[in-house]
């Protein structure tokens, strides 16, 4: 099992260790109840540097929800075992005083990337990602960070707040993982009923066939409609956003052309799902 660490002190006199011997670090930042998603990011970092640490951290201050925060899985024994078999070097998993200690007054803003889709339905909720993530690579020190494209918007985030304040890490972007049936693994869908689980993958489908309708010809307008439309008759209950977005600075896209990337947002069963592909 990798050891699990709790404090800064701790895990800054094993990355020094590391970085003395000339080794490259990578970490793997997650809110835990990990997945084979995570895993596949461990793996990634696994083959990319020489030292790998996952964080292990439900980071109270992307929660807009107080309920939400509740709610949230937290497996760390189940966790530590699945990393094991990955093989990481060490867990990072502090408690909410560690990351934000008596006094904490700082808050770390991304604009522009962060304001549409999650941003408007979720205020604050990247402040609290570009913060905590700030704060982690400050702690672990690393080389390279990867993150599942699955938060295609959160990526965007991190990739503009490291460009923007010189941060010394490369941020690699992971292909999303899903299931047979095409739904994207997150520790959300174990939150779904056995019915509500059928009908997940409705989702996606919806947004490869609007994908498709796009590339033949049909207006995006259109198109997004009879998404939005298809989802809602599949059983779910509202539908955020459905949305045709420039791929990097997330613009929206009134007609197909250059890199495009289809994202949207989904209550099924009370749990709020997110995807997205590229167009």
């Amino acid at each position: 099992m990798p050891p699990v660490l709790r404090t800064v002190a701790e895990l800054r006199a094993r990355v020094s260790d590391w970085k003395a011997a000339g080794e490259t670090v990578g970490v793997v930042p997650t809110m835990g109840a990990l997945h084979e998603g995570h895993l596949s990011l461990a793996r990634r970092a696994r083959a990319a540097c020489d030292r790998v640490i996952v964080t292990i951290f439900v980071n109270p201050r992307q929660f807009n929800n107080p309920a939400d925060l509740e709610k949230y899985p937290r497996t760390e024994a189940q966790d530590a075992a699945l990393l094991a078999s990955v093989g990481v070097d060490a867990v990072f998993a502090p408690g909410p005083e560690e990351v934000y200690p008596r006094g904490f007054a700082t808050n770390v803003s991304v604009s522009g990337v962060s304001e549409p889709l999650e941003g408007a339905h979720r205020p604050g909720h990247f402040d609290g990602v570009a913060t905590v993530v700030a704060k982690l690579f400050g702690m672990t020190r690393a080389d390279r960070a990867f993150f599942g494209e699955k938060d295609w918007q959160q990526l965007m985030v991190v990739q503009r707040l490291v460009a923007d304040l010189n941060i010394p890490v490369t941020i690699e972007g992971c292909a999303t993982v899903r299931e047979a049936d095409g739904l994207a693994l997150s520790s959300r869908n174990r939150r779904l009923s056995a019915e509500g689980r059928a009908r997940a993958p409705a989702l996606v489908r919806a947004m490869q066939a609007a994908a498709e309708a796009m590339r033949g010809g049909r207006s995006v307008p259109e198109a997004l409609a009879e998404a939005r439309a298809a989802v809602l008759a599949a059983g779910f209950e509202t539908v955020d956003y459905l949305e045709l977005r420039t791929a990097d600075l997330l613009l929206p896209m009134e007609q197909l052309q250059g890199e495009g990337r289809l994202l949207a947002a989904a209550t099924l069963d009370g749990v709020r799902l997110i995807d997205n592909i590229p167009v």
